[in-house]
């Protein structure tokens, strides 16, 4: 069995302006030793992670425990976000029809199609491990809409607010066998 704690990343600055580059707020860095504190028993053999720095950032001490290097990979990072805006009603929209996008950004198709192929590399090449990737909300919920279609937009707007998050799937080869809901802590989302 392959185990995958999906770990998406603490509060983000959310007035910055560049997303690759978004530092963590300060309470996001102190939530970085929460995430610690609950991996830490998890005997995690690899990590994995967005190129974005937030997400970096929030894995970054529990690698630092482990003495392990991140493997970064650019597929895992979030939506592109184009000339859109994010409210509720453009959530909606972007939900109840997966390949819509804005001029220059990305449907939630095309960020489940990148995912998916880096996660099933991931779950070939680290087969049998516990592992770590840090991730981002849209791009969490692409992966978890792959494996359940039913999950939705309410779905995402449910944890919207949750930074961080950590939800493990366990795998047989690249089958899902369940998920469980792990830790999160509420901070309010300001897209």
């Amino acid at each position: 069995m392959t185990r995958i704690y999906f770990v998406r990343h603490a509060q983000p600055v959310h007035s910055w302006g560049d997303d690759r580059t978004r530092l963590l707020t300060e309470e996001g860095h102190r939530d970085t030793s929460l995430v610690l504190a609950y991996l830490k028993d998890k005997e995690i053999d690899d990590f994995y992670c967005s190129p974005y720095r937030r997400s970096l950032d929030t894995i970054a001490s529990t690698a630092d425990y482990y003495h392990n290097n991140i493997m970064v990979d650019e597929r895992l990072r979030e939506r592109e976000a184009g000339d859109g805006s994010n409210y509720e009603g453009m959530y909606r929209k972007r939900w109840e029809n997966l390949d819509y996008h804005e001029e220059g950004g990305e449907s939630i198709l095309m960020v489940q199609k990148r995912n998916i192929e880096a996660l099933n590399e991931i779950l070939e090449k680290s087969a049998g491990k516990n592992i770590v990737i840090g991730t981002h909300g849209t791009a969490l919920s692409s992966i978890l809409n792959y494996y359940d279609n039913s999950f939705c937009c309410n779905d995402f707007l449910r944890i919207i607010d949750w930074m961080p998050y950590i939800i493990r799937l366990d795998y047989d080869g690249r089958q899902l066998l369940q998920m469980e809901e792990c830790f999160h802590i509420e901070k309010e989302y300001k897209g």
